[in-house]
């Protein structure tokens, strides 16, 4: 945390200590104090984020990463918006309908919300967002999660015009979405960025510069200010945002920083309020020296390594197995990762609402069984210690990425005798490598859900997922994640998403590891984050700038 002095009117709420301190320092007396309020000198309030690695894109039908999507939640607002505790709550939108069948949602948008530069928010700014977002001119590869609109599958299959999407704006402040099948998780997905509108102005006349300080123009609680690619991310309060009054922070700055040991020092040395994560190996040294500062919370995600389907040698299903065999979860958890991650035998997180968990087939072997079985498949497959694969895994650069790496390779070393090398790339870069499916062989690859719903895990694996970089394509799974998705019963469309997922954890496509917990430090004067007041972020680690303040 910074401050800046300046002046302004007024006392922001949680910083009344601090101001009462300056006073008292200067010798004016109380009745004093009361007279100048008005125009007393205040210090900016400024929270300073820790937030991995470099976002991607601030275009919210383009992005796709998590450091992306902390800094477009404090930019822009959908129709929901999500209170700490992670309860959908209204947004734009003060309220819906929804239509007796659950196929029709009618929102109505609020008279006072407004972009940044004061033109009105309209019914028409969404549907241009959502169009565009379906358009596969656009490239989103989370074009996906709009499938449960009426047409949206056969937009982005190139079979019909976006103009055909089932959403309309029935006048300025009406909205109007038709969907395909009842979507009990509807609302829930409208808390992602794909679905947040855009200025329409700004983007055709800057086209893909439109995100830039200079053209961006937005509608959430905060705006852009500055971007300098690898060293910060400067927002500021929009005074046009409908609940601007209850935004207490007048400055957020986000700070990109890949080596997570680097972000902790910068922590350490007050740089930063607000950890994106925290290294692994220094986890026991935090709980005995900063625990108070310590805040792990479960998080709605699974961290897995995935197999190039497409290319030798993991086009082999027996050594796919065998590899994923061969992975000992509870040492990793028990000396790598330690903050109370659990070992995934599944890939959709055990505990969604009304989902019985499915497991991969060898959840309940020991380690000794599963080495055993690893290595005949490993023969099988046309290998062995006299004739060992050589193979690759590749991570972006992250120091708990690569300690899980080097253990993993260790263990692939020992169980087979394989030849195994560490390759790490910087994250854009990272990223299109998986998309390329040209050079990987084994990647690291996490999962965080967009809502709570299986789905959320399941829809990345459909053959024409944008983001399904293993190459995994099963006509089957296809056909019931497609009936799923217009079953009416929830407990059949709930059989239907596990009989998808036993096909998927069958192919072997990815080796789930561990399903996450979420890691910050955060400084004891920020306040306003804590969802379930027990000490947690939500499960979704959505933690929306708009709730946080200062408090000395």
């Amino acid at each position: 945390m910074s401050f800046i002095t300046k002046t302004k009117e007024g006392l922001v709420h949680g910083f009344f200590n601090s101001s009462r301190a300056l006073l008292i320092g200067t010798g004016l007396l109380a009745s004093s104090v009361a007279a100048l309020a008005p125009v007393a000198a205040q210090a900016e309030m400024v929270l300073n984020r820790g937030n991995g690695s470099e976002p991607g894109s601030l275009d919210p039908q383009i992005s796709e990463d998590v450091p992306s999507s902390h800094v477009l939640r404090d930019l822009y607002e959908g129709l929901v918006g999500e209170e700490p505790s992670g309860k959908i709550v209204p947004g734009e939108a003060e309220s819906w309908k929804i239509s007796e069948d659950g196929l029709t949602y009618t929102f109505k948008i609020r008279d006072d919300a407004k972009w940044t530069n004061g033109e009105p928010v309209t019914a028409g700014d969404f549907v241009f967002a959502w169009q565009r977002a379906v358009d596969p001119k656009t490239g989103s590869e989370y074009s996906f999660l709009l499938a449960p609109i009426k047409n949206a599958d056969d937009i982005t299959s190139g079979k019909m015009a976006p103009s055909e999407l089932g959403v309309k704006a029935i006048d300025d402040k009406t909205l109007e979405v038709d969907l395909a099948g009842p979507t009990p998780y509807f609302l829930g997905l409208l808390t992602h960025s794909i679905s947040y509108p855009v200025y329409k102005p700004a983007v055709d006349e800057f086209g893909d510069q439109w995100t830039r300080p200079e053209h961006a123009v937005t509608n959430g609680a905060f705006k852009l200010d500055e971007w300098n690619p690898q060293s910060r991310i400067v927002l500021s309060k929009n005074d046009s945002y409908w609940n601007a009054g209850n935004v207490k922070l007048d400055k957020v700055i986000y700070y990109p920083t890949e080596s997570t040991t680097a972000e902790l020092k910068r922590y350490r040395a007050g740089e930063l309020d607000w950890t994106y994560e925290v290294p692994n190996d220094q986890i026991k040294w935090i709980r005995d020296n900063m625990n108070d500062e310590f805040v792990v919370s479960n998080y709605l995600g699974v961290y897995y390594y995935g197999f190039n389907m497409t290319k030798a040698p993991f086009d082999n299903a027996k050594l796919r197995e065998a590899f994923s065999l061969a992975i000992n979860r509870d040492i990793l958890m028990d000396k790598i990762v330690t903050a109370g991650e659990v070992p995934a035998y599944a890939y959709v997180v055990p505990g969604m609402t009304g989902y019985d968990p499915v497991y991969v087939n060898f959840k309940d072997m020991t380690q000794k069984e599963r080495n055993e079985k690893a290595y005949k498949l490993y023969q099988e497959a046309g290998y062995s210690k006299d004739n060992p694969v050589t193979v690759e895994i590749r991570y972006n650069t992250n120091d708990n990425h690569k300690k899980i790496a080097i253990a993993i390779a260790s263990m692939w070393k020992s169980v087979f005798g394989a030849k195994v090398n560490l390759v790490n790339e910087e994250f854009k870069v990272f990223l299109e490598t998986r998309k390329a499916k040209e050079k990987t062989q084994v990647f690291r690859a996490g999962w965080i859900g967009d809502y709570n719903d299986p789905n959320t895990f399941l829809e990345l694996w459909k053959s024409d997922s944008g983001l399904n970089d293993t190459g995994f394509a099963d006509p089957e799974f296809d056909k019931l994640m497609k009936e799923a998705s217009t079953e009416q019963d929830s407990e059949k469309r709930m059989k239907l998403l596990q009989s998808a997922e036993r096909i998927f954890l069958d192919a072997n496509a990815v080796a789930p590891i561990y399903h996450y917990v979420t890691k910050h430090m955060i400084k004891p004067y920020v306040k306003g984050w804590d969802a379930d007041g027990k000490g947690h972020v939500n499960v979704m680690d959505h933690v929306r700038s708009q709730y946080l303040y200062i408090e000395k």
